[in-house]
């Protein structure tokens, strides 16, 4: 029963990464966390082990989304160059950072981060430029380091971040969507990797887990996420770019909820 649980968190977590490029952590990691509770895992390691699934998880569907949107040449390469160098030791730092953390001091974090992301989504779009304006190297490798850092500290895989900042900077909201999708792919593989040996001797993990990973999780949830990550790309290319800013701001928010008040 659980496993079809997993599956059907992956079919919606998968359709999202294609449709928002955030890699379905936003979605993921709480309803993990939801899901880990019913089943009485210990509740020092359910929201680490949450984190640590879901960028293992989004390894996999970035990588399916990210094809899509590069297909539909909607992969800013330029952009992916700069971010690259700030992104993968961000990846490190931000999961390492969250095994010192607590479970319950996790989710207020998290819910606490999705609730400025949605509202600057929502209430804030004059930040938005008119004019593209990309930061030299050291201000994009410099944001890259913190949305690798954020990201990997609450399993969201880096579009929560990226879209924002890429659509600040005068990058199209398509572009921003496309882009983050393939940054996902580093700052999940080495997050994961790092969960993996973070986790590797805390005390209360269930079987069926390595470190900060429950496989049994992983595999519903991939299953499902693939076939679903292009029909989300897909259909991102037929709304309009407030609309996905006002969907995107909104998920973020009913997650950010859950987990401040859940």
């Amino acid at each position: 029963m659980s496993f079809l649980i997993f599956a059907a968190i992956g079919a919606l977590a998968g359709f999202l990464a294609g449709l928002f490029g955030i890699g379905g952590g936003a979605v993921i990691v709480p309803l993990l966390v939801l899901t880990f509770g019913v089943l009485g895992f210990s509740s020092e390691t359910i929201v680490h082990l949450a984190t640590g699934t879901s960028l293992a998880t989004i390894a996999i569907t970035s990588l399916s989304s990210a094809r899509a949107h590069f297909i539909r040449r909607c992969v800013r390469v330029d952009c992916l160059r700069k971010l690259l160098p700030g992104l993968i030791p961000g990846a490190m730092l931000g999961v390492v950072v969250g095994g010192q953390l607590s479970g319950p001091v996790m989710s207020l974090l998290l819910g606490g981060f999705f609730v400025a992301v949605a509202l600057k989504l929502l209430i804030a779009p004059g930040l938005a430029r008119d004019k593209e304006r990309l930061l030299p190297l050291p201000g994009m490798a410099g944001a890259g380091g913190v949305i690798g850092a954020v990201s990997s500290l609450f399993g969201v895989g880096g579009g929560t971040l990226s879209v924002p900042f890429l659509e600040w900077r005068g990058v199209s909201m398509r572009s921003a969507v496309g882009t983050s999708s393939a940054c996902g792919v580093p700052i999940a593989v080495i997050g994961a990797v790092t969960a993996v040996v973070v986790g590797w001797h805390s005390p209360g993990l269930p079987h069926g887990a390595t470190g900060y990973i429950y496989w049994p999780a992983f595999l519903g949830i991939v299953l499902m996420s693939v076939l679903t990550a292009r029909l989300g790309a897909r259909v991102a290319h037929y709304l309009s770019e407030r609309w996905l800013k006002r969907i995107f701001a909104v998920l973020l928010l009913v997650m950010a909820l859950k987990l401040l008040f859940g």
